[in-house]
């Protein structure tokens, strides 16, 4: 299994949607985390829009908090959820969409949130969007995968919180800066994919996308982490499978009998 896991915000698709749509087109997503999505008027068709526009169709996530979870056809949807977060007075409402997908026989369940700048809501949201994401992955015999905007660095807190749980997926195997705000001259890694240990991350890292695109579709630049099947016990071996993005990859099989 490779599964190509996507985060982006989006602005409420306030800047060149038609760039935006060749971006996420570029992503190869089999799962798209997005913040930010559309949550006014109209903000159903606009998100089915803006999944259309990549190929991916809207798997989770409620109005209020603006995170949503896009889905492609290279995996298979068993459910969709959307969980409002604590609410602290004067701050934007906050909330966690999580789909569970299924891919070459493996469950994941990818959760998006978008963290607020309040360093103490972000880190108690940070506490609860995993406990969410842990409670729908335990359901469905899932890994758990959290992505999403965090709004600080590394060696923040909230940051520290998550990567205390999951891995931290771009410094396991980076591809290029890391840098994600702002996406005009980017020099701040404030968006992160975080997996569960023993699902093996391949690469992490930004878009092969035309940069003018990439500048005008939206403030933030997406990231993109290609997460392999969970680590082989003993007696098994990897085997080249082809990801959704044409690149080879390892996956898992079992050594014949006999062994080499």
């Amino acid at each position: 299994m490779v599964l190509r896991v996507a985060s982006y915000n989006v602005r409420s698709m306030k800047d060149d949607v038609v760039a935006l749509g060749r971006v996420i087109t570029a992503l190869h997503a089999d799962v798209l985390c997005v913040q930010e999505a559309p949550r006014f008027l109209c903000w159903r068709r606009r998100r089915r829009r803006l999944a259309a526009s990549g190929g991916l169709t809207v798997a989770a996530g409620r109005r209020p908090g603006g995170v949503a979870v896009l889905v492609g056809p290279g995996v298979r949807l068993l459910h969709g959820e959307g969980h409002l977060l604590k609410f602290f007075f004067g701050l934007e409402r906050r909330a966690i969409a999580i789909a569970v997908v299924e891919a070459g026989g493996q469950r994941v369940a990818v959760g998006s949130v978008h963290l607020d700048l309040h360093e103490g809501a972000r880190l108690h949201h940070a506490g609860e969007a995993l406990a969410l994401l842990r409670a729908a992955a335990d359901r469905f015999g899932a890994l758990p995968v959290l992505a999403g905007d965090i709004n600080e660095h590394s060696e923040g807190p909230a940051w520290r919180h998550l990567a205390g749980h999951l891995t931290d997926c771009y410094p396991v195997s980076p591809r290029g800066d890391g840098f994600t705000f702002p996406a005009r001259g980017p020099r701040h890694r404030i968006d992160a994919i975080f997996a569960v240990a023993g699902l093996p991350v391949l690469s992490c890292g930004g878009a092969e996308a035309d940069p003018a695109d990439l500048a005008a579709a939206t403030d933030h630049l997406p990231v993109v982490a290609e997460l392999g099947g969970p680590l082989p016990r003993d007696g098994e071996r990897p085997e080249r499978v082809q990801s959704r993005s044409g690149a080879l990859e390892e996956a898992e099989r079992p050594e014949p009998p006999g062994g080499r």
